[in-house]
C-alpha cells in the first residue's frame, strides 16, 4: 500500500506494512536507552477493545516524555511491522486525547463479554442455592465483602482473563462447568465444589494492584512475597473463625485453595486429596487454557499458526477456520 495512506483500524485488524492511526490506551510504558546509539526511546504496550500490541517510539521529545504516561488514551499514527514473529507498531506521531476527540473509554478497555453486575448476580445465585449453612455463610461473606473490586478486577496481569471483570468471568465460567460436571460425577459435594470455585482466586485482589480499568500495574508486596494461595488460606482462617465456621469445612476449603495449582513449582505445596479439590484444579486449568486458546484463534488468520504462547507450554495454536 502507499506510504501516504492511513487506515483507522482496530488492533485485531492490523496487518504488516500498513500505516494506521487511531486512539489507543497505553497499558504499559517504559523509557529505555538504545544500545546502538545511546538514544532514549519509549517502549509501549497499547490496547483497544480488540487486543494489545507492542509499540515503539524511537524519537522522544521532552514534551512527549513529560506528557505521555500509562493508563492514558492517546492518538497514534504509525506503521505496523513484524518483530520476532509478532506484529509491532512503529510510532511516528503521538498525542494525548482531548475532550474534543469525544473518546469513549469503554472502546479502549478490554472487558469480559458479560456485564460485571450480571456475572456477580449469577454467581451469587449459586451461593443462594447452597444447603450447608456454614459453607453458604462463609462464601457469601467473602464474596459480598469484595463486591466493589470484583466488578472490575482481572484474573491475571498478562495471561488468562487479564481484562476488566476477568476474575468474575473466570469464576462464572468455572461454575457453569462445575454444575455440569457435578451432574456426571454425582458423588461430589456441590456446596463444597461451588464454594471452592468462588473462593479459590479471590485473594488475587490482594496479590495484584489493579486500577478500575482492570489494568494491573504491578504486584503488591504481599503478592510478591506470599502469593494469592497463601493470602487466600489466611483470609479464610480469619473469616472462618469470625463466623464460627465448622473446623472441618474450613479445613476442606483451605485444602482446595492450597492445592488448586497442583504442583509446588506453581505454588501448591500439596496435591488434591478430596474429589472436589481435584475437580477444582482441572476446572481452573480448563478455563484458563480454553480462554487462551480462544484468544489465540481470534487473533490468528484462518489457515495460520499463532505465535508461541508461554501460557500454553510455548505452543503455537492453529486456526482451522470454518469446517
Amino acid at each position: 500500500m502507499s506510504g501516504t495512506e492511513v487506515l483507522n483500524k482496530k488492533i485485531n485488524e492490523f496487518k504488516q506494512g500498513e500505516r494506521v492511526q487511531g486512539f489507543f490506551l497505553i497499558k504499559t510504558l517504559d523509557l529505555k536507552t538504545a544500545n546502538a546509539n545511546g538514544k532514549k526511546y519509549l517502549d509501549f504496550t497499547i490496547g483497544d477493545k480488540t487486543g494489545d500490541i507492542s509499540a515503539k517510539l524511537w524519537e522522544v521529545s521532552e514534551e512527549v516524555e513529560k506528557e505521555i504516561t500509562k493508563n492514558l488514551i492517546v492518538k497514534i499514527r504509525g506503521t505496523v511491522v513484524a518483530w520476532q514473529g509478532a506484529l509491532q507498531l512503529k510510532i511516528e506521531r503521538i498525542r494525548k486525547a482531548s475532550d474534543e476527540d469525544h473518546v469513549d473509554i469503554d472502546e479502549y478497555v478490554q472487558s469480559a463479554p458479560l456485564k460485571s453486575e450480571i456475572m456477580y448476580d449469577a454467581i451469587h445465585a449459586y451461593i443462594d442455592e447452597m444447603t450447608n449453612e456454614d459453607i453458604k455463610k462463609l462464601t457469601a461473606y467473602m464474596f459480598e465483602e469484595r463486591k466493589e473490586k470484583l466488578l472490575y478486577y482481572p484474573a491475571a496481569k498478562k495471561n488468562h482473563h487479564a481484562l476488566k471483570g476477568g476474575l468474575l468471568f473466570h469464576v462464572y465460567t468455572m461454575l457453569r462447568n462445575a454444575e455440569n460436571l457435578s451432574n456426571v460425577y454425582d458423588f461430589m459435594n456441590k456446596d463444597l465444589l461451588y464454594a471452592g470455585v468462588i473462593l479459590h482466586d479471590l485473594a488475587k485482589m490482594d496479590e495484584m494492584d489493579s486500577n478500575e480499568l482492570g489494568i494491573v500495574n504491578e504486584y503488591t508486596l504481599e503478592g510478591s512475597l506470599l502469593g494469592h494461595i497463601t493470602e487466600g488460606i489466611k483470609k479464610l482462617e480469619v473469616v472462618g473463625e469470625k463466623l464460627g465456621t465448622d473446623k472441618n469445612i474450613l479445613m476442606y476449603l483451605q485444602h482446595m485453595i492450597l492445592s488448586h495449582h497442583y504442583e509446588p513449582e506453581y505454588g501448591s505445596p500439596i496435591k488434591p486429596m478430596i474429589p472436589e479439590a481435584e475437580l477444582l484444579h482441572y476446572l481452573d486449568v480448563l478455563d484458563a487454557r480454553m480462554y487462551d486458546m480462544r484468544k489465540a484463534v481470534n487473533e490468528t488468520e484462518p489457515g495460520q499458526f499463532s505465535e508461541r504462547l508461554w501460557s500454553l507450554d510455548n505452543r503455537r495454536i492453529y486456526n482451522h477456520g470454518e469446517i
